[in-house]
């Protein structure tokens, strides 16, 4: 695989168990907003990569990412401890089906994640093109905790200090978060996102609503599963749906 060692740029922890950090990015790396790369570290001497999405926008100088940690993890336990300055691995091309175009026109997109899930959200809520696509943006996280909640501030403030999106983003923006082992209040839910689709409270149409899905396995067979009954079909670059998954985060 043809890769660059890119540097770390700074680092963000979240929680003990979460964090973002940026590296240099190469004059010719391209990838569009919600797809991700292979990245990682040296380990004796070989390359050890995992699947990341870009947490930044496709025309962002540097590229961001959203990581949990693994403790016995083979590269996450590695990549927990990184620095400013540090070695990153960067795989030479970018892949993922998590794209606009391989969705059908639409009034509403909904982002649907749950964990690190928010990452490619947090590059197509800060893309331009997607407002310019869609009448209302909904970037839905689901997590445990609230303090899983990564990039809160910036989700919750609609995005007020992106000069790109900040414009559009205050009147197309929603952030719906739901934190599954705290006690629901007036701005959030507590349920599973596919307990709240199926009884109709997170409503969505075939119609007018195109959903994008990323996260844990269970979640995204589940929610899929539901939008197919609903009348929704999944899309890909090669034949735009109503809504999109990662394939190969889902196998």
């Amino acid at each position: 695989m043809n890769h660059s060692v890119e540097k770390v740029l700074w680092v963000r922890q979240w929680n003990e168990s979460l964090f973002s950090f940026a590296i240099t990015r190469p004059a010719s790396f391209r990838f569009l907003s919600g797809q991700f790369v292979m990245l990682g570290l040296m380990v004796d001497g070989k390359p050890l990569l995992r699947a990341y999405s870009m947490a930044s926008p496709y025309y962002a100088e540097e590229l961001e990412f959203l990581s949990i940690i693994v403790q016995d993890g083979p590269l996450t336990s590695r990549l927990q401890h990184i620095k400013e300055g540090d070695d990153i691995v960067l795989a030479a091309k970018s892949v993922g089906s998590l794209v606009l175009d391989a969705l059908l026109p639409g009034k509403n997109l909904h982002m649907i994640g749950t964990g690190t899930g928010l990452a490619p959200w947090l590059a197509l809520a800060r893309d331009p093109d997607v407002y310019d696509r869609f009448d209302r943006v909904t970037v839905q996280h689901t997590v445990r905790n609230k303090n899983d909640l990564a990039y809160f501030e910036m989700l919750s403030s609609k995005l007020a200090d992106d000069p790109l999106v900040a414009e559009e983003a205050a009147t197309k923006f929603h952030y719906d978060w739901a934190a599954t082992r705290e006690p629901a209040g007036p701005d959030h839910d507590s349920r599973r996102i596919t307990d709240r689709i199926r009884d109709g409270s997170y409503k969505l149409d075939p119609e007018t609503d195109r959903v994008m899905l990323c996260g844990s396995m269970a979640m995204i067979k589940e929610t899929a599963s539901i939008l197919e009954g609903l009348g929704f079909t999944e899309g890909a670059m090669s034949g735009p749906g109503t809504f999109v998954l990662e394939r190969a985060f889902v196998g």
